[in-house]
């Protein structure tokens, strides 16, 4: 399993209709580390599903570099190509029709994936459809087709014939996305099964807020760029109960330009502009209204000893 991480670099994708162009995505950068279940959200039209079409190796980007498993998707040629989606790579969508074929049993389009690919020894086929059967919950459900599955069921029979020709890197477009809450929770405790056993890198691209409670990080895309991180860990609190804790980071490129959360800069009303100052420990963001300075020689506002400076007061809106 080792290198199976995935790293992209100032990916750009530029879709043109009409003669009118639009960037999908504007310079993202993304690590994963091998092994590592991540979870990318972001509202729609955020170039989340662009950037899986691109993993996945049914896209190609304008510009930047994208790795996965070793492969270089922007040189790679169609031999490569083939090869990549057939070993390396595991693509689980939102709708089941296009996860499963609807004349075959849960058992016989695990079997489809083996033939197909030809990655898996005949000999070991049958074994290795009943260890992800049952793996995924659904070995009891093995001869039924997916018309006799709920919709759970469906997902976890897609997770695994995604599975089947042991892949490096396991892709998920929205896994949850027809799914109720409960439903989506047992979908999402399987994907941390395979994740944790047999240590396959997993992303999960939504728009769903809650996906991201089940990883451990959550990377938020907006405008085609990622903007920020969500880091999760359990620790125990004074009651020897177990507590999950988060915290945000901002995602700060290799130009040294970051995205402050939609949320503050709500809250702040920032607009347009905004001041900059550096403290011994932080950087001190508010507004950038222009004020008076008042009459005196001391130094200008942001400036070391200046009413805003490390010896001065620090007024709302200071961030980490």
């Amino acid at each position: 399993m080792s290198d199976a991480g995935i790293r992209c670099e100032g990916l750009v994708r530029i879709f043109t209709a009409k003669g009118i162009e639009v960037q999908a995505l504007q310079g993202l950068d993304l690590s994963v580390r091998t092994g590592e279940m991540v979870a990318v959200v972001g509202a729609s039209g955020s170039g989340k599903s662009t950037l899986l079409g691109i993993l996945a190796g049914l896209d190609a980007p304008t510009a930047g570099s994208a790795r996965v498993a070793g492969h270089d998707l922007v040189t790679m040629r169609s031999a490569e190509r083939l090869r990549y989606r057939r070993r390396s790579v595991g693509f689980v969508w939102q709708q089941s029709g296009r996860n499963l074929l609807p004349y075959l049993s849960a058992r016989e389009n695990i079997a489809m994936a083996h033939g197909v690919a030809r990655v898996v020894p005949r000999s070991a086929r049958a074994a290795r459809a009943q260890e992800l059967l049952e793996l995924l919950d659904v070995a009891g459900v093995a001869d039924a087709r997916p018309a006799q599955l709920s919709g759970g069921q469906k997902q976890r029979v897609a997770i695994a014939v995604a599975l089947a020709n042991g892949p490096r890197v396991l892709l998920a477009d929205e896994p949850t996305g027809e799914l109720d809450e409960r439903t989506s929770a047992d979908v999402l405790a399987a994907m941390q099964t395979v994740n944790t056993e047999h240590g396959v890198t997993t992303l999960i691209v939504t728009h769903d807020a809650a996906v991201s409670e089940h990883v451990d990080r959550t990377v938020r895309i907006r405008d085609g760029r990622t903007s920020t991180e969500t880091l999760r860990s359990t620790s125990t609190d004074e009651e020897g109960r177990a507590v999950r804790v988060a915290q945000e980071f901002a995602v700060l490129d290799r130009a040294g330009r970051m995205q402050l959360p939609g949320e503050f800069v709500s809250a702040l009303d920032l607009r347009d502009r905004v001041r900059l100052t550096l403290e011994p420990d932080h950087v001190r963001v508010a507004s950038g209204a222009w004020t008076a300075e008042p009459s005196g020689d001391g130094p200008p506002s942001g400036e070391p000893g200046g009413p805003h400076g490390p010896e001065g007061r620090r007024d709302e809106g200071e961030t980490a």
